[in-house]
């Protein structure tokens, strides 16, 4: 039985190699990695809420707005959308591409307070905003108390 000695950093070093080979290759269409080529991106939201209303702004760069599904059912509203990628057949050029493309699906749970029948979708600028407006008789009231 042999002995084998324990080195840490070669399996640093194995794993370095690893990365820098994954990364440092052109991936076309992601050929050898078909998970990677599936990958699916989100768009960034901020949620806010003010005592009328709440508000979902989402960053949807490069999408047509017909091609964003807002939907709202059983409290649940779902935003659906797909970023297509534009191919290009380039022959002998080196390409670099850091924008994600894809389709990607978020859903938030609306409180109670929400109301279904009052919600308002519209994109500007890359920037898919959501209004939801409050029921009216969820909003905050003072009541006196008497003694």
């Amino acid at each position: 039985m042999a002995l084998q000695r324990y080195e840490p950093n070669s399996l640093l070093q194995q794993f370095n190699s690893e990365i820098n080979r994954l990364f440092g290759r052109d991936w076309g269409d992601f050929g050898d990695y078909p998970a990677l080529s599936s990958a699916q991106w989100v768009p960034a939201v901020d949620v806010h809420e003010t005592p009328d209303e709440y508000r979902i702004e989402a960053d949807v760069p490069g999408i047509d707005p017909k091609d964003i599904d807002v939907t709202l059912e059983n409290g649940v509203l779902t935003l659906k959308g797909e970023r297509r990628t534009e191919k290009s057949t380039e022959e002998g050029g080196a390409r670099h591409i850091e924008r994600s493309y894809g389709s990607f699906v978020r859903r938030f749970a609306l409180p109670d307070t929400a109301d279904a029948d009052n919600v308002e979708a519209r994109a500007d600028n890359g920037v898919l905003r959501l209004t939801i407006k409050k029921k009216a008789e969820s909003k905050p009231r003072r009541i006196e108390v008497k003694s």
